[in-house]
C-alpha cells in the first residue's frame, strides 16, 4: 500500500533542507553538474504542498550520465530509469536523507525546462500559486490513497501553465528548446 497523499501548509523549513540537499549532491557531482535546482511545490514560497523536496540536477554533458549515477549510488542513491518520463533519470534517495525526489537530466531536457517554467511562473504569479494549491488539496482530499490519481488530477492545470510558460523557455533557452507539444 503506497503512503497516503498529505498536503502541508508550506514550510520555510523546505529551502534549508534543498540547500544541505544540493551542497551534498554539488560536491559528489563536482563539475557533472551544470545547476542543481529546487523545484517543485516545495519551491514556491507559501504554497502547500507534499513535505517532498524536488530536485532536478542539469548536466553538463550527456556523456556525464553514468559516472553522475556511480557517484550518486556512492552517496545512497537508487537509479531508477526513467520511470516513464523522458529527458530525466529518477533516483530513490537514502532514507537517512530529508525526503526528497532527486532527478538528473542531459542538457536541454524537457522535463527540466517543464520544471523551471512551471516553478518560475507560480513564483511571479500567486493568483495561480493560490488555485494550484486549492486543486491539490481538494485532490488529496479525493484521492488520499491513490497517488497516480492525484497526480493524473494535476496534469490539466500543469499543462494550461505551461502553455503560458512558453517565454520562460524562449527567453532562457535561445536554442528553441521547446516545454509543450
Amino acid at each position: 500500500m503506497s503512503t497516503p497523499v498529505v498536503i502541508e501548509d508550506y514550510d520555510a523549513h523546505w529551502p534549508g533542507h534543498f540547500e544541505t540537499l544540493r551542497r551534498r549532491i554539488s560536491d559528489a557531482l563536482g563539475s557533472l553538474a551544470g545547476a542543481i535546482e529546487h523545484v517543485g511545490s516545495t519551491a514556491v514560497p507559501g504554497l502547500a504542498a507534499k513535505p517532498i523536496i524536488d530536485i532536478d540536477v542539469l548536466l553538463q554533458s550527456d556523456d556525464d550520465l553514468p559516472l553522475a549515477i556511480s557517484r550518486l549510488h556512492a552517496l545512497g542513491y537508487e537509479h531508477q530509469g526513467n520511470l516513464g518520463i523522458a529527458g530525466r533519470k529518477a533516483f530513490r534517495s537514502p532514507t537517512s536523507e530529508f525526503h526528497h525526489h532527486l532527478y538528473v537530466c542531459p542538457p536541454n531536457s524537457r522535463a527540466y525546462l517543464e520544471h523551471l517554467a512551471f516553478r518560475d511562473h507560480l513564483r511571479s504569479h500567486p493568483e495561480d500559486a493560490r488555485a494550484y494549491e486549492r486543486l491539490k488539496r481538494s485532490l488529496a482530499e479525493r484521492f488520499a490513497s491513490d497517488r497516480d490519481a492525484y497526480t493524473l488530477g494535476k496534469t490539466g492545470f500543469i499543462e494550461a501553465i505551461l502553455r503560458r510558460a512558453k517565454p520562460f523557455v524562449s527567453e532562457h533557452f535561445p536554442s528553441g528548446a521547446r516545454i509543450v507539444p
